[in-house]
């Protein structure tokens, strides 16, 4: 596969939510994306209770059909 196909299904998702949410939502994901990578949770600034995650991700093969 050339760089340039690698590149076009590789996917990086950013998830803004509170700690429930984001493991709720990438929990979702996991039914259609294989998960290659998740960043530690950075938290938004006090008083804030959400963080962001940074997901690496590309489409499942059984998703793409």
């Amino acid at each position: 596969m050339a760089p340039a196909d690698r590149k076009a299904l590789y996917m990086q998702i950013r998830l803004h939510g509170t700690p429930a949410e984001t493991a709720t939502t990438l929990t979702a994901l996991t039914q259609v994306l294989t998960i290659q990578h998740i960043s530690r949770p950075y938290p938004d600034r006090p008083p804030s209770t959400r963080h962001r995650i940074y997901i690496d991700a590309t489409p499942r093969e059984d998703a793409r059909r």
